[in-house]
Formats: C-alpha cells, sequence, structure tokens
C-alpha cells in the first residue's frame, strides 16, 4: 500500500503526496464479495458491473482483481469505458455495454470484440447490417423492457425482433435480459411484475439464456438469477437490500486531514452565510475535502466524520476545499495540523454518510473524487 499507513486513532499522518487525504480500496474484500455472490447464484454465473469507472474506484485495478479471482464478464454503461477497458483484459473476457451503440459506434465495436446490449429495433438493425458485412457472426445480448421504462426493447417491439433474428443468421444472441427497478425492496410488488414479465419474454425467446438480477435481485432468490446476475453495488460493499443488516464486506476507507484547527467563542458564524453560530465556546477543526472531493452540500449541519470512534458533527456548510468540524468531544490537543479523521470506516458506513446527505450510497462512491491519494489493498 502506497502513501503510509492510515490510522485515524494514532498521531497526525503526513500526507505525502500533495493529497488531501487516503481513499484504501480493498481489493481483497472486493473479492471476497465477489465471491460471495458467485456462490449465491451458482450455478448460474456472476458478472461484474464496472461501469463509471468501477463505481468511482478505479475500473483498471477492479477489474482485473476480478478477473483473477474468475470474473469473466463485465458490464460497462458507455462504449468509450469499453474501448478504454478491452487492452486491460485478456481476450476471454467478454465486456458488454448496457447502453448499446450510439450510431456510428458498431465497426469500431466489432472490431474491439465488444458485445453491445441491444435495446431497440434499431439498435438490433445497424448491429445487424455491420454484422452481415463481415465474413463473421457478431456477438449481442437483447435486453428488454419489463416495466422500468428506461431502457430495453419494448413489448409492441417484441414480434418485429423475433421476426428479424428468424431472416438474419449474422448475429449470435448470447442471452436475454432485463433491469429490476425495485430489487433492494424485497416487499415492492413490482419485482414480481417484472419476472412474470420476464417469464413471457423467455416464452416468445426461448432458445436463449437469461440474465436478470442485480445486486438486490441475487437477494430475491433463485427465481431472479438467470444464467448470469450482473451485481454492482454490492460488489463495492454497498447494501444490496433496504431495511436489513448489509451482508457485504467493505470495500472503502476514506480518511482526510485536518488543516487547521481553533477555538471560537459562543456567538461565532461559522461557514458561508453564518448559517451556524455557536451557543458556547467551541474547539473547531477544518479538514481538506468538500463537495468538490464527493463530499456534498446537503451535510452542512447535519453529518459527521470520526476520530477514535468519537463523532465529530459537521457545522456550518460544506464547502468546495474544506469542511469544519466540532471536535469539542475530544480531549484538547487530540487533533492538531496532520492529523487524519475518518470520513468512511468503522465507524460511518457509505449508508451512513448517504442517509445523513439525503442521497444514495452510488451517489457517494460515484463521486469521491481524484485529489485523495487512492491506495489499492
Amino acid at each position: 500500500m502506497d502513501g503510509g499507513i492510515v490510522d485515524s486513532r494514532g498521531p497526525k499522518l503526513a500526507v505525502d503526496t500533495g493529497a488531501s487525504g487516503y481513499l484504501t480500496i480493498d481489493l481483497a474484500a472486493l473479492c471476497r464479495n465477489y465471491e460471495k455472490l458467485s456462490a449465491m447464484v451458482a450455478p448460474a454465473r456472476a458478472a461484474a458491473v464496472v461501469k463509471a469507472d468501477s463505481y468511482g474506484l478505479g475500473a483498471n485495478q477492479v477489474s482485473k482483481a476480478l478477473y483473477a479471482r474468475g470474473c469473466r464478464h463485465f458490464f460497462v454503461a458507455h462504449f468509450m469505458e469499453a474501448l478504454r477497458l478491452r487492452p486491460q483484459l485478456p481476450g476471454n473476457a467478454t465486456i458488454f455495454v448496457l447502453n448499446g451503440l450510439l450510431p456510428g459506434n458498431e465497426a469500431a465495436c466489432a472490431e474491439g470484440g465488444i458485445v453491445p446490449v441491444i435495446n431497440s429495433l434499431d439498435q438490433l438493425r445497424q448491429w445487424s447490417d455491420i454484422a452481415q458485412s463481415l465474413p463473421r457472426r457478431l456477438s449481442a445480448v437483447l435486453q428488454f423492457d419489463t416495466g422500468m421504462s428506461r431502457l430495453g426493447i419494448p413489448p409492441e417491439d417484441r414480434g418485429s425482433v423475433a421476426a428479424h433474428l428468424q431472416t438474419s443468421d449474422a448475429i449470435d444472441i448470447l442471452f436475454i435480459m432485463s433491469h429490476l427497478a425495485s430489487a433492494d425492496d424485497v416487499d415492492s410488488a413490482q419485482n414480481a411484475d417484472q419476472l412474470a414479465e420476464m417469464h413471457r419474454i423467455a416464452a416468445e425467446f426461448p432458445d436463449y439464456d437469461i440474465s436478470f438480477a442485480n445486486s438486490g435481485g441475487i437477494f430475491l432468490g433463485g427465481d431472479f438469477h438467470g444464467a448470469l446476475a450482473r451485481p454492482g453495488i454490492a460488489l463495492y460493499g454497498g447494501a444490496p437490500t433496504n431495511g436489513v443488516a448489509n451482508p457485504m464486506e467493505a470495500v472503502v476507507r476514506l480518511d482526510v486531514a485536518v488543516v487547521q484547527t481553533r477555538t471560537v467563542p459562543a456567538g461565532a458564524r461559522v461557514g458561508y452565510s453564518g448559517v451556524h453560530v455557536t451557543k458556547a465556546p467551541t474547539r473547531l477543526a477544518t479538514i481538506a475535502a468538500g463537495y468538490a472531493d464527493g463530499l456534498p452540500r446537503s451535510l452542512s449541519d447535519r453529518g459527521a466524520v470520526y476520530y477514535d470512534g468519537v463523532r465529530l458533527p459537521i457545522v456550518g456548510r460544506v464547502s468546495m476545499d474544506s469542511i469544519t468540524i466540532d471536535i469539542s468531544a475530544l480531549p484538547e490537543g487530540t487533533l492538531s495540523f496532520g492529523s487524519m479523521v475518518e470520513v468512511l470506516g468503522h465507524h460511518q458506513t457509505l449508508e451512513d454518510l448517504a442517509r445523513d446527505a439525503g442521497l444514495i450510497s452510488y451517489e457517494i462512491l460515484t463521486s469521491l473524487g481524484h485529489r485523495y491519494n487512492r491506495q489499492y489493498r
């Protein structure tokens, strides 16, 4: 692990890379999460959703670690992500583009051996045209809309898609898929509705395997798994199901440096617009991260950081590059210039921070900036 060892309970630690703090990404924990999910869906396979730079944690590093643990199917959202990832993985790893291809990207996709997820009749026709111009068949996945109304072939086009496949043998359909909209809520009636629609689609396209479960879908049971599950947030330590204990290991830890401490009298205004006014003499610390580093402004006067298990509330507004915290609960002199405080770790999970910010864990993960010293272990 580069850049020193982080321990927010110890003395101040120099951030010797010019960064504002340490973002530690535990690849071993991530791989254990993958193995847990793989065991849950067996004999089906588990893919890995690595879109948005692996939810902000580094698609190259994450994908290589998962490949070493047996993962061979990787999903990104955009074709550009696939182009960047393709050289990083061996040839027997398959990369799928969830959003499919925009017009003009078909030839490059075919040349790169990347598999588009077909979401419309237009995309299917364009991919077929490219395939017919080549001396080989091209692979694809068909995504159907089962009630989310976001991406996927709509019900009224299913007959045309079936007819097209009967008249063209240029495309090899690897499987059919859809996406669950409410899988994180086990009591949602939408889960059963989408499963019933997926069964109807499978009856119309009986020659193909099914990919259906996302992270939450894996925990809905075997009826949702299909032949290939597509976990995302659960890989990275996020809770796959609302309202129950998170069964996944934490993957991310974030420690941020203190840049200044001070004591202010009662009645002192803290931060922009002076929205926080101290009621008594208060010891404050300013830490070197803000909303430009993925700690949203909505944490203002709501969120907290930790030191040695002690909660240190955020006071005043979160700034672009800094946050002020109340350190009065600590013995005087505990924190000083260069000390590290825990933003994410043993005492504060992704879900905790997201709840205080009024967001979801996905938003926190994908927003963590690149001014931290990123450490992979």
